[in-house]
């Protein structure tokens, strides 16, 4: 395995490189998000959270579908559409409660496809679709979801919160396939029964009630590493991981696997002393999770094989996202 290769193949990936845009976008907004007072949690992380009283925090999360998922298999998006909503309520140690759409399309029949794959995954994942909006005389597909949840305020895992020394955890659901037309798509659940996926889900808010984590993200479009990165930006450290102690499903390549969005795949932190009970609690449902790494002072993420080490991000001039992100 040649580092320089596939680092170079990583940093290159445009699941990585289309977040660049993100920090310019919400730049024009980062004097107003907090304009309510209630803002606890704004830009940067998996979902926005807002203080609701009671100790509570509500969070608020939305996905776009990638145009190419829309055109090669509309079903597909639409299941993708819940599965990606859900899984940034997880990541953040939260309770998925309901979620709301917007689609464009002017086909009834794409219309019904798209709707047939958010029923298969509201079945799946059983968070129910309450709402949305249909523009049906639009040029252009497109299809967009918003979800919401409820995490104790005590209780949120951020991305913010990863200290130098932490312990690195990839843990992925390693019992998939690639789909046949988009095979970084890492399907984990389709074939698993409503009870096994949504007790992965719930996990992460076992975990955050048990404060096992400093921080965690759940694997998204950049893929592992590119995920972990933009934990780094957000914390504001850096980080070593070590290439074979990454979970892997052998039937994929390491170029593949390490930009797979899966159905299930978590980066996370902890202290040494809850490393132990954090894995039991995901490999109960079958995720499975190693120690691949640790956090460090110099704000660069190095990649290491064997001798071998490579820098992929050098945070001082390298931009993923670009947000470093604190709780109010």
């Amino acid at each position: 395995m040649n580092l320089d290769t596939l680092v170079d193949s990583i940093k290159n990936y445009d699941g990585i490189t289309r977040k660049n845009f993100i920090r310019g976008a919400t730049k024009i907004l980062e004097d107003t998000y907090n304009i309510g007072g209630r803002t606890a949690l704004g830009f940067g992380d998996d979902a926005s959270a807002i203080d609701i009283g009671n100790d509570n925090f509500l969070l608020m999360a939305a996905d776009g579908m990638w145009g190419r998922l829309m055109e090669g298999d509309p079903r597909w998006a639409g299941y993708c559409s819940v599965l990606v909503n859900v899984n940034d309520i997880a990541a953040m140690g939260g309770v998925p409660m309901g979620m709301t759409n917007v689609i464009s399309v002017s086909d009834a029949n794409l219309c019904n496809e798209i709707m047939m794959g958010i029923k298969d995954g509201v079945e799946k994942f059983g968070i129910p679709m309450v709402g949305g909006h249909i523009h049906p005389d639009t040029p252009y597909t497109a299809l967009d979801v918003s979800i919401t949840g409820l995490v104790g305020k005590y209780d949120v895992i951020t991305s913010c919160g990863a200290e130098i020394g932490d312990v690195i955890l990839v843990a992925m659901d390693l019992d998939g396939k690639q789909h046949p037309s988009f095979p970084l798509n890492w399907d984990t659940t389709t074939h698993k029964t409503p009870e096994l996926v949504q007790a992965q889900i719930l996990v992460m808010n076992k975990i955050a009630r048990s404060h096992l984590l400093t921080a965690g993200k759940d694997v998204s479009n950049p893929g592992i590493i590119g995920t972990l990165g933009m934990l780094l930006e957000a914390s504001g450290v850096g980080a070593t991981i070590e290439l074979e102690d990454i979970p892997r499903n052998q039937s994929v390549s390491w170029d593949e696997w390490l930009k797979v969005y899966p159905g299930s795949g978590f980066v996370l932190t902890a202290k040494e002393e809850n490393v132990e009970e954090c894995i039991q609690l995901l490999e109960e449902v079958n995720i499975t999770t190693k120690v691949s790494g640790k956090i460090i002072y110099e704000k660069i993420l190095k990649l290491t094989h064997k001798e071998q080490e490579k820098i992929v991000f050098d945070f001082s001039k390298d931009i993923i996202m670009g947000i470093k992100e604190e709780i109010s």
